[in-house]
């Protein structure tokens, strides 16, 4: 009988380090009923009946991940829009791609200094090295 009684105490010991444990290391997000340090105070207080009561009350279940889409990656919201509002869309991307295509153009061909004969008519400062404002750089 003495031996039944040390194998119960042992494994309630056990019992009771693991539900502190597990309350411990759980997000406060997923307790349920009461906040995170009321239940390590249940937990520890009342040894085996605080851990029953986490495992059946306090500990929320692990749902499935949330993830997070931007809007034009998600089928439901593009599911829900409307024609009309996917039209606007469809033409807003047209419109920023040729302003973006412009630009790229613009990057590419930049116009040749004008070449004048007098230092003077410059429009560089002093100690510009060249017209792509690397002053100083050795290239």
């Amino acid at each position: 009988m003495a031996r039944l009684l040390l194998i119960l105490a042992l494994v309630a010991t056990v019992f009771w380090v693991y539900t502190i444990v597990d309350c411990a290391v759980q997000s406060p997000s997923r307790h349920r009923g009461v906040s995170k340090p009321a239940w390590m105070a249940i937990v520890i207080l009342l040894p085996v009946l605080g851990g029953i009561l986490w495992f059946l009350i306090g500990r929320g279940r692990a749902g499935k991940p949330v993830v997070r889409r931007a809007p034009d990656d998600d089928p439901e919201f593009l599911g829900r829009m409307t024609p009309s509002a996917r039209a606007e869309q469809d033409e807003r991307i047209r419109r920023l791609e040729e302003e973006l295509a412009q630009l790229d153009s613009e990057a590419d061909d930049p116009a040749p200094p004008k070449k004048s004969a007098d230092p003077g008519d410059d429009p560089r400062k002093p100690g510009d090295d060249d017209t792509r404002g690397q002053r100083g750089a050795v290239g």
